[in-house]
């Protein structure tokens, strides 16, 4: 119950904040034809392997869907007459059969925000700026890291990486950081990758070095000067809307249809080392399910998860505004709490009479904010006891004065 209320607590906090920047609300379906899963363009050979697959009643294979971008590609391919810029939202469960372990979880949710028919990186600027307001909102402190794939495939093309190699050698990358340099080195020379001792050498020391400044004079190809002009506008207009981000040219994430910008956000001095939000830039794979080319297309996905993991103590642990303690009158504070409720105020209610101190450590215990203490002193006064659990000040107020004072407080 109390995972429950964190979940809906932080859930509400996306939704203000989507909502502000004018993202919609869309769904889609959990299942999915296999084959929608696997296009040339979706997750790629990695992420397949962790998808899930069945066969329905007419033999036909369906996946449960490993994100929420590509069903909502697909729903952008079969309605053409959307009116762009779309921009829309959706919280759901994805399903991956991959390693467990804390951050990374088998089912999970995750809460999108999508933008579609904007080609400049202003579109990945403001879900940036979006993911800084959203985590400030909870409370969270993070770290932006970017980078771009096109950068990766010409910094790769500059080392003599053959095309069809690229991608895998990528999706490698992205690991340097997360698993021992020995495993790195290996993974780089195993599945056909052809890699040479020297281009392993020049790999590792350019993405541990993780300076975009020294490697401005090596690219020699179109490709990876156009990923470092498209940063440094990202740059640019993150500096206007002061959102900080961190270079990072090693990150790539770990799916295949991203086609520029990519980005992960972590929180800073947490034992969670998984991003609580990634996302970027896939500009073909929309245009995968139309056959009609480039689509252009940029998205964020928080982690609802592992942010609720995150958030250690909730401000509540009940969705109750205020916990009436009765002292041997429960019949005259069952009224009150009917007419706590009838001003649309949050309220339990001691049903058991235990005492004031057992209750006072109950509500403590669930952080309900406020208590109303109705012994038979106050209510011969026409008076409760409000009581600010965190502040520990108490008032002898009328039930009026309490209604008015606790709907301000919602407010």
């Amino acid at each position: 119950m109390e995972k429950k209320i964190i979940k809906n607590s932080v859930v509400d906090a996306l939704k203000e904040i989507f909502e502000l920047y004018g993202y919609s609300p869309l769904e889609t379906p959990i299942l999915e034809r296999y084959e929608t899963l696997k296009e040339k363009y979706a997750g790629g050979a990695e992420i397949l392997k962790e998808t899930f697959k069945l066969k329905d009643q007419g033999k036909r294979i369906l996946g449960l869907r490993y994100d929420l971008t590509v069903p909502f590609a697909r729903y952008i391919a079969m309605n053409p007459n959307i009116k762009m810029p779309f921009k829309r939202y959706q919280i759901g469960e994805i399903f991956r059969d991959g390693p467990i372990k804390l951050g990374r979880y088998r089912e999970f949710w995750q809460c999108d925000v999508d933008i579609v028919g904007v080609k400049e990186v202003s579109a990945e600027s403001e879900l940036l700026a979006l993911a800084k307001n959203a985590f400030e909102k909870l409370g969270l402190d993070i770290i932006i890291k970017i980078n771009n794939r096109k950068l990766l495939n010409g910094i790769l093309k500059s080392l003599g990486i053959k095309e069809n190699n690229i991608e895998p050698v990528i999706l490698t990358i992205d690991k340097i950081e997360k698993i021992p340099l020995k495993d790195f080195k290996k993974e780089l020379k195993k599945k056909k990758k052809k890699i040479s001792d020297k281009q392993i050498k020049e790999i590792i020391k350019i993405f541990r070095e993780n300076r975009i400044d020294s490697i401005k004079g090596k690219i020699d190809n179109e490709e990876g000067r156009q990923g470092i002009k498209e940063i440094k506008k990202l740059q640019e207009y993150l500096k206007i809307i002061g959102v900080n981000a961190k270079i990072d040219i090693s990150l790539a994430r770990g799916l295949s249809y991203y086609t520029g910008t990519v980005f992960e956000v972590f929180l800073k001095d947490s034992e969670i080392k998984s991003s609580v939000a990634a996302g970027g830039r896939y500009d073909r794979m929309i245009g995968s399910f139309t056959g009609k080319g480039d689509y252009p297309a940029a998205g964020i996905s928080f982690g609802l998860d592992v942010i609720c993991d995150a958030i250690k103590k909730a401000e509540k642990l009940t969705v109750a505004d205020i916990y009436i303690i009765p002292i041997r009158n429960l019949d005259k504070c069952l009224k009150i709490a009917n007419e706590l409720r009838k001003n649309s105020i949050k309220t339990d209610i001691d049903l058991m009479e235990k005492g004031l101190s057992k209750n006072l450590e109950y509500a403590n215990a669930k952080k309900i904010p406020y208590v109303l203490i109705c012994g038979p002193d106050e209510l011969n006064q026409d008076k409760v006891k409000l009581k600010d659990m965190i502040s520990g000040r108490e008032e002898l107020i009328s039930l009026n004065e309490a209604v008015d004072r606790l709907k301000r407080l919602k407010e």
